[in-house]
């Protein structure tokens, strides 16, 4: 499954080099930090607020222990984190028993963003991670409001071909 991908790995963006790994509990306080600085994610509560740290502490956990999940990390030759994403392995009976990848939670740090890093990172899920998990299809989805995302992964070679909606089950 997903924790039989071959990590770490180097990847070379414009920006420099980064190490893709998988993401460890020692990863928790500047997940925290790249998700809060997003502004979509800070309006939906990612602030980063101390009093949130044992959701997310259960939630890496959750992520990291399931054989069908793994949350990735890109850092920097100081180690200092500057990208993540989540996947998720989805075997299904549509398309002719096709299994797909989900690509979930995709950041880079702020600073950082159109150095390549995003880029590497995604190639990486779409040639090496894909064909060695034996899916046909990569997806993922992006908040409408994420209009240079889009734009981003169009030029990937993603086609926005669906429209996705959700439904928000209580309040927290």
């Amino acid at each position: 499954m997903l924790h039989d991908l071959t990590l770490p790995v180097l990847l070379s963006p414009r920006s420099g080099d980064v190490t893709l790994r998988s993401a460890v509990h020692d990863d928790l306080d500047p997940l925290m930090a790249l998700l809060s600085d997003d502004p979509v994610s800070a309006a939906r509560g990612d602030v980063a607020d101390e009093s949130d740290r044992p959701r997310y502490a259960t939630a890496l956990r959750a992520v990291t222990e399931d054989p069908a999940n793994a949350l990735l990390v890109a850092v920097d030759r100081d180690g200092r984190l500057v990208g993540t994403f989540q996947l998720t392995r989805i075997p299904g009976m549509a398309r002719q028993g096709s299994t797909r990848l989900l690509v979930e939670a995709v950041r880079v740090r702020s600073d950082l963003r159109s150095g390549g890093i995003g880029g590497a990172m995604m190639r990486w899920v779409t040639d090496v991670a894909a064909p060695a998990l034996d899916v046909a299809l990569v997806q993922l989805t992006s908040d409408a409001a994420r209009v240079d995302a889009h734009r981003f992964y169009e030029r990937l070679g993603f086609t926005g071909s669906h429209v996705g909606f959700k439904y928000r089950v209580g309040e927290r």
